[in-house]
């Protein structure tokens, strides 16, 4: 896989903020913890906007462009004054890059199309922040065990995000990383899709467990906790001895001292 085209990188970023993702926030608080201890110990220091919200991913994607549009501007209000705006989730990062310019476009609101053109160049995922600028793939993390990494559709399609995780996870300390067949095939959640269309989501997504299973895996692990949260479940459902955890969580494990 190529990297593709990668957001423009200057000097190493003065203020970096977290936006943890309404999904991240309410399911699954630990992978914000984990990206802050990650940029800590690389001496970044991270702070969090309280008064962040969704990125307006569900209502784009099912048709609410107007109410989706009050999000746009709420986080553009709230990181805006940011260097780098730093995301554990490859699927929000693609909605605020790719489509809040369109949201702000279909506003006719000339200073808030501006002010998202401004600050979309400055939104990363959190692996393109390590690779691309921060410049490191060893952040220093040790996690025994062997691993298979899922490219979410979001992070190998719209962000091409390439080898960026696949390189960190070469780098971190007493992981084995195993190929996973077909990784480039859709795990099936796909959002809405999941409740929409049931039975073909839980069909690709035994698909998907088929190649967890043929890889050897003991840990599935992927920039969407999304993709983890469907998998997980089938795993689990299926009493796969395979869990799941996001690429944030791995790369916050620490060697013994």
């Amino acid at each position: 896989m190529s990297d593709g085209p990668a957001p423009s990188a200057h000097a190493r970023p003065v203020r970096v903020a977290l936006f943890i993702t309404c999904f991240n926030d309410l399911l699954f608080p630990q992978v914000g913890e984990a990206t802050v201890h990650v940029l800590e110990r690389l001496g970044v220091e991270v702070e969090f906007p309280a008064e962040q919200t969704c990125c307006g991913q569900m209502h784009f994607n099912t048709g609410y462009r107007e109410q989706a549009l009050p999000m746009v501007r709420r986080f553009v209000q709230q990181f805006e004054a940011y260097d780098r705006v730093v995301t554990p989730s490859a699927s929000c990062a693609a909605m605020i890059r790719f489509h809040h310019p369109v949201l702000a476009a279909d506003s006719g609101d000339v200073e808030l199309q501006a002010r998202v053109a401004a600050l979309v160049p400055r939104v990363r995922e959190l692996t393109e922040l390590l690779v691309d600028d921060l410049g490191v793939t060893d952040v220093g993390a040790r996690f025994e065990g062997v691993v298979a990494l899922h490219p979410t559709c979001h992070s190998l399609r719209l962000l091409e995000i390439g080898d960026r995780p696949r390189r960190l996870l070469h780098d971190v300390d007493g992981l084995r990383l195993v190929e996973l067949p077909g990784d480039d095939e859709c795990c099936g959640f796909g959002g809405t899709f999941a409740i929409k269309n049931a039975d073909v989501s839980v069909a690709m997504g035994q698909d998907k467990l088929d190649a967890v299973a043929a890889s050897g895996a003991e840990v599935l692990t992927a920039t969407d906790t999304s993709c983890l949260l469907h998998l997980g479940g089938m795993l689990a459902r299926a009493s796969s001895p395979t869990r799941v955890m996001h690429l944030a969580e791995i790369l916050a494990g620490e060697p013994p001292r």
